[in-house]
């Protein structure tokens, strides 16, 4: 992600600091030795089925690790949340990466903060492994609800471009309107085999009818799926 090759930390000074008082709130390991052993300790963690506690916990249990092993100088925040919806699909919980906790972390970062270094000062793994439980189950509720809007979205504008467009319609164009929030000429082009202008009226017929945005982006036209893309953005 950060499109380097700096791997894990190898230098000490690393801390964790309180935005508001500017207090060191903790101190990850920072002799690499350490940090690669915890590291491998953490893989095997992860890919470890012997035992009969649930993913959900465990995926808990791991987050609290490699933020506290905090292995890079950067994107640690970011590549543990990632890590998260990559272990339910590695458990066969997720079929696709859709559960993103970010959300519920960032408007409960207070809590999500407090309750990681309670781990660490209190063994409070308790009040840990729940607010994470709590963050998984609120996070699946609403992108369930956002997922069953999308569909009805996708039917609504089918239905609509059937009638309005007969001319142009197919179930596979509409399909190109959803892959992405946006569609750009080059997209029906190498998808649906379309020529440029073809293409190209294809989009101007379903801005006229309000389907779609056009925007200028550089020196190309994109064309954005507005009720689409506000439904995405509401969801973030």
């Amino acid at each position: 992600m950060e499109e380097n090759n700096a791997g894990l930390r190898k230098l000490p000074g690393t801390a964790l600091i309180n935005d508001l008082t500017n207090e060191i709130i903790y101190t990850p390991p920072d002799n690499f030795d350490t940090i690669n052993d915890l590291m491998k300790n953490l893989e095997e963690y992860l890919n470890k089925d012997a035992d009969d506690i649930s993913p959900l916990i465990k995926l808990a249990i791991q987050h609290y690790q490699f933020e506290s092993i905090h292995p890079f100088y950067d994107g640690n925040g970011r590549t543990g949340r990632i890590i998260n919806v990559l272990y339910l699909i590695l458990k066969g919980m997720l079929n696709e990466p859709v559960l993103y906790l970010s959300s519920y972390i960032i408007q409960n970062k207070g809590d999500y903060y407090r309750l990681l270094q309670e781990v660490r000062t209190k063994n409070n793994w308790e009040d840990w492994i729940l607010y994470m439980l709590k963050g998984i189950e609120q996070t699946a509720q609403s992108t369930i609800k956002q997922i069953n809007q999308i569909n009805l979205l996708f039917n609504e504008t089918q239905k609509l471009v059937q009638e309005k467009l007969p001319r142009i319609y197919s179930k596979d164009l509409i399909e190109q309107l959803f892959i992405h929030p946006y569609c750009k000429i080059e997209f029906l082009v190498e998808n649906l085999k379309l020529n440029r202008k073809t293409a190209g009226s294809y989009l101007k017929n379903l801005e006229e009818l309000g389907v779609l945005a056009a925007e200028i982006k550089g020196k190309e036209v994109i064309y954005v799926n507005i009720k689409l893309y506000k439904s995405l953005k509401k969801g973030l």
